[in-house]
């Protein structure tokens, strides 16, 4: 724990415990990459992929905030998963249900091509497990187009909150307003194929019942089809 970790509000839905970490960057599909580019602070959404102590992100040499990055520059990297709305019986009691991890360093700017497959691969397989294998690699000329950045974990916080609105017990309880919570996911859809894929070349296992996004649930899982 560090200054601009410590958890100042609310410090009981909050963890720095590393399996909690990995757990929400696991169940994650896209995070939020700020830094200050030009003196002017952005948020840049981007995939990205976790191995071991380590997050990746990648993106074109030419995206003004990872040439930002090529120099030592302080980034914090946010994953966020939305899991509900939580509707109180007053409006200031509203809220959300979610899961955040927060990461702060300076990103290391890969150069070395095979430590950028590493995390290409890192990438493929959280996004989309098994393709890495089955669909071409990157060629020479698309590694030195690409930009890969190696973030370490050291110094990071997660932050939960979860469950009913809080104001049961109180005064606006005895009002007659319905409160719960509408719980929320993310869901996968059927593949559709590229409309320009030759005849003969059939979907495969990976995409049809594996390939599933982090934090996603397949639509036919729903009603248990």
């Amino acid at each position: 724990m560090t200054e601009r970790t410590r958890l100042r509000r609310l410090p009981a839905q909050g963890s720095h415990r590393v399996e909690d970490l990995h757990a929400v960057l696991d169940a994650g599909f896209v995070c939020h990459l700020g830094l200050v580019v030009d003196g002017t602070p952005m948020v840049v959404p981007t995939s990205y992929g976790r191995a071991g102590d380590t997050v990746y992100l990648h993106g074109s040499v030419a995206s003004r905030s990872l040439r930002a990055a090529r120099e030592p520059v302080q980034v914090c990297v946010t994953v966020t998963l939305v899991d509900g709305v939580v509707l109180a019986r007053s409006v200031f009691n509203h809220s959300v249900n979610y899961r955040c991890a927060m990461v702060f360093g300076v990103p290391e700017v890969l150069t070395d091509d095979g430590d950028k497959l590493v995390g290409l691969e890192a990438i493929s397989e959280h996004v989309a497990p098994g393709q890495w294998q089955y669909a071409r690699p990157p060629s020479a000329k698309e590694l030195a187009a690409t930009t890969v950045l190696r973030l370490a974990l050291d110094e990071a916080s997660v932050k939960v909150s979860e469950g009913p609105p809080d104001d049961g017990d109180g005064p606006d309880g005895e009002l007659d307003v319905w409160a719960g919570e509408v719980p929320l996911r993310t869901v996968r859809l059927e593949p559709v194929a590229d409309p320009a894929l030759r005849d003969g070349i059939g979907m495969p296992a990976h995409v049809g019942d594996g390939a599933i996004a982090p934090g996603t649930t397949r639509w036919r899982d729903l009603d248990g089809r």
